[in-house]
């Protein structure tokens, strides 16, 4: 999208992302209630349904949703089920719009929301608008309390200060949002990974409207907070390190080398100054073995950023395989819903 024209307030041609797995239920309404809400919105629009490899009849319901609303309703069917960070960058990948929009699909993220986000992120020119669960429909001590938690820390370590990280519902700058590739379960920490290419001045939160669940089960639990964990750890590593790996493992190798050096270094004073003998002293021993390390955690640096320049001069890896993805003519442009922009 033209940082002039968003300036100007012109609707942005959009693209709504929705991961979809054993959401069979939840079709049909979904996609309703997505039509009702963008009644009225002022430019072309294409709803993308990323089917992550379902057990139910979720993509049989898709093909027939779309086949009733039109072109501009698309399936993409994953081989098998790759997790939904990798349908949603299935998704990020088949999206035309210049302006992409996420939610999930199980009806509690409102889409009603989606045309006053979009028209925040046109105003005042951001790059992206995080949607914020006020007044969340969820059980307190399963999914509340851990999710507060959860929030704090991740602000507090990557400096994305956002009062909910773990809302589906996003509004992003396409040309922002496409240089970043989702990989693993870092679809919680997309803002983050977005801060690393923008100002986290460009990224804003708006509150949003949330419902309880209607059909289907979650697929969500406290199973996946050692996860969450696990992933801020490796956020933290690429945030700071990502292009200077050495850096990281260097400065360990450093402190171990450190304390592995006073340790011999006193050792050597015992030794050769006292006149003591050390050879059956628990010191030596924890001195020679941090000396040991420090030179794995170095040369352990110098692979990593071997593989660091391999990684960023090789950007053709893909976290997804897909199956089978509606077509579309991108020369006559068809399969959009609304007035064609001039």
């Amino acid at each position: 999208m033209n940082r002039q024209a968003a300036a100007g307030g012109a609707m942005p041609r959009l693209s709504l992302v929705i991961p979809l797995y054993n959401e069979g239920e939840n079709v049909a309404p979904l996609v309703r209630r997505i039509h009702e809400s963008l009644a009225g919105y002022g430019a072309p629009w294409e709803l993308i349904l990323v089917d992550d490899g379902s057990t139910d009849d979720t993509p049989v319901r898709v093909r027939e949703t779309a086949a009733e609303y039109g072109d501009h309703v698309r399936l993409v069917a994953l081989q098998r089920n790759f997790g939904q960070t990798a349908a949603m960058q299935a998704g990020i990948d088949h999206a035309r719009g210049e302006v992409i929009a996420m939610l999930d699909g199980d009806l509690q993220n409102d889409p009603v929301d989606i045309p006053r986000m979009v028209g925040r992120l046109v105003e005042e020119d951001l790059d992206l608008v995080a949607g914020w669960r006020r007044d969340r429909k969820d059980n307190l001590w399963l999914r509340k309390i851990p999710s507060r938690l959860a929030n704090r820390l991740i602000g507090r370590i990557t400096g994305v200060t956002l009062h909910d990280y773990g809302c589906s519902l996003k509004v992003f700058r396409a040309e922002v949002l496409k240089g970043v590739r989702l990989y693993g379960e870092m679809h919680r920490f997309i803002p983050a990974w977005i801060a690393s290419r923008t100002s986290p001045a460009r990224i804003k939160e708006e509150v949003v409207t949330h419902h309880a669940r209607r059909f289907g089960e979650s697929k969500y639990g406290l199973s996946r907070a050692y996860r969450v964990v696990l992933d801020l750890l490796s956020v933290y590593f690429f945030m700071r390190f990502s292009a200077r790996p050495g850096h990281f493992f260097g400065r360990i190798g450093l402190l171990f080398g450190l304390v592995g050096s006073l340790a011999m270094s006193y050792l050597a004073w015992v030794k050769f100054g006292l006149g003591e003998d050390i050879g059956t002293r628990p010191l030596l021993l924890v001195g020679i073995l941090c000396l040991i390390m420090s030179v794995q955690f170095f040369t352990t640096g110098i692979l990593s950023e071997l593989l660091a320049r391999t990684y960023f001069e090789s950007g053709s890896a893909c976290s997804y395989v897909v199956r089978h993805a509606s077509s579309i003519n991108e020369q006559v442009q068809t399969g959009w819903k609304g007035a064609r922009q001039s």
